[in-house]
């Protein structure tokens, strides 16, 4: 095996925890009383619908910046919120970019990073996936994304497109994820797989199923134990 692919939302970073954070700057001080654990939640459940929109062909190709755009007005209606101006929208979606790593992530990265490839493999754009990278630290050596093959994740095309560009074969490469469908995509393309336990995904430990399809080829708690698993 010669290189790691990582999922990036809740597998790398905390998304729950940067919008909470996020929603609840933004509402400091005024008297608007939001559950932004409910809030992120309800924004996140949107995410795969809007895909399924575009492999349908309802929408034609939309990047996930403004795919999380269209969902988050549709989430802001949902709760009641019409205040937010323009400039807060924006900021509110750029969240998003500013996700911050859990906290095995980084070290768990370089320590991987020296012995194999290490990159992204993502629903996220580039700039998304660029400006993440920066702000959190992360030490990719190449960032795919779903942009980068104008297809999403759970498309085959994703994954072997991927593989295809690092010049390797699928089963040299492993997928690694927190989100069992995508390994179990990957799994069916040829690719290894690691599932990662994140139980505080979604901000609460009983919304995330932490029992693993037995075809993964490994299950580890974080990053620094996938490092050791795979002697790096």
């Amino acid at each position: 095996m010669q290189a790691l692919a990582f999922d990036v939302f809740g597998t790398v970073v905390d998304w729950h925890g940067g919008i909470v954070r996020q929603g609840r700057r933004l509402t400091r001080g005024r008297k608007l009383k939001v559950d932004w654990s409910a809030f992120a939640n309800a924004w996140r459940s949107k995410y795969g619908p809007s895909m399924d929109r575009v492999r349908r062909g309802e929408l034609p190709w939309t990047k996930i910046d403004d795919l999380h755009r269209m969902a988050l007005e549709e989430t802001l209606q949902e709760f009641g919120i019409g205040s937010f101006t323009e400039e807060e929208k924006v900021e509110l979606n750029l969240a998003w970019h500013r996700l911050d790593p859990w906290p095995d992530a980084v070290r768990g990265l370089r320590r991987l990073k020296k012995r194999y490839i290490v990159a992204t493999l993502s629903n996220g754009n580039v700039r998304l996936l660029v400006d993440m990278a920066k702000h959190a630290g992360l030490p990719w050596d190449c960032i795919f994304s779903a942009e980068t093959f104008r297809r999403y994740k759970r498309d085959a095309e994703v994954y072997l497109g991927a593989v295809d560009m690092l010049g390797l074969k699928p089963s040299q490469v492993m997928m690694v994820a927190a989100h069992q469908d995508d390994l179990r995509a990957a799994h069916e393309v040829g690719m290894r797989t690691a599932f990662v336990r994140r139980p505080l995904e979604y901000g609460d430990p009983k919304k995330k199923d932490l029992t693993p399809d037995p075809v993964f080829d490994l299950v580890v708690d974080d990053f620094e134990h996938l490092a050791e698993r795979l002697g790096a």
